[in-house]
């Protein structure tokens, strides 16, 4: 079984078809989806669609990233609703909207809001790793750790987690197009949505796949790859 994590995807949906036919995950595979699935890129509604299928097919575990949380708190209405559109709203309702205009909540189907409200999580930890969107505080056992905290904090200094495991993470964009390792931390936010790539990882051995909006690829390892 391989255990593979995937960056922010950001409505960008040829490089997620791209990806996953470079990775081709298994059934028996574990794929854990690190939030940000919308917003931003042109057809966040495409994404959702997909992952919503591969959770049907796949052992997926999706998180929940600080745009799913905003489109669910606009939603309700409000403050909440202005504030998700400047950030990358408008782009998502754009892609649910037949005719390619501005498209509104009433369009986004059901069951892509039961994905977005029941099926995503907030963390997930495997025996050697654990998997959350943002950041954690690293004295804080996951059960504790604030949803500010998960959703929202860059990834700046970060000390190793009172767990011991590995962090993977997302949300803080890696501008370089690469991975980031720092031993205890590793961020796989590789800018999709800008000029860089989405990123698979294969966690236990640190072989990752990229895919652009233009269906490029290219493998490489975060580090020395084991025989």
């Amino acid at each position: 079984m391989r255990i593979l994590a995937i960056g922010d995807i950001h409505g960008c949906s040829q490089a997620l078809d791209a990806l996953l036919g470079a990775v081709r995950p298994e059934p028996g595979d574990l794929v854990i989806t690190l939030g940000d699935y919308i917003d931003r890129g042109p057809d966040s509604m495409g994404v959702l669609e997909r992952l919503v299928a591969l959770k049907r097919t796949h052992n997926l575990v999706a998180l929940r990233g600080n745009h799913e949380q905003m489109m669910l708190d606009a939603r309700q209405g409000g403050m909440g609703e202005s504030l998700w559109l400047e950030w990358g709203g408008k782009d998502t309702l754009a892609s649910f909207s037949p005719w390619g205009e501005a498209g509104s909540l009433a369009e986004v189907p059901a069951h892509h809001w039961k994905f977005l409200q029941e099926d995503c999580v907030d963390w997930y930890e495997t025996e050697k790793h654990f998997f959350v969107h943002a950041n954690v505080f690293a004295n804080l056992p996951l059960g504790q750790q604030p949803l500010s905290m998960l959703y929202w904090e860059p990834l700046g200094h970060v000390d190793p987690h009172i767990s011991g495991k590995i962090m993977v993470c997302g949300h803080t964009a890696q501008r370089s197009g690469r991975p980031l390792n720092l031993g205890h931390a590793i961020c796989i936010d590789t800018w999709v949505y800008g000029e860089g790539c989405l990123t698979c990882l294969e966690v236990t051995t640190g072989k990752y796949w990229q895919a652009n909006q233009l269906g490029q690829q290219r493998q490489g390892c975060i580090e020395e790859c084991r025989p």
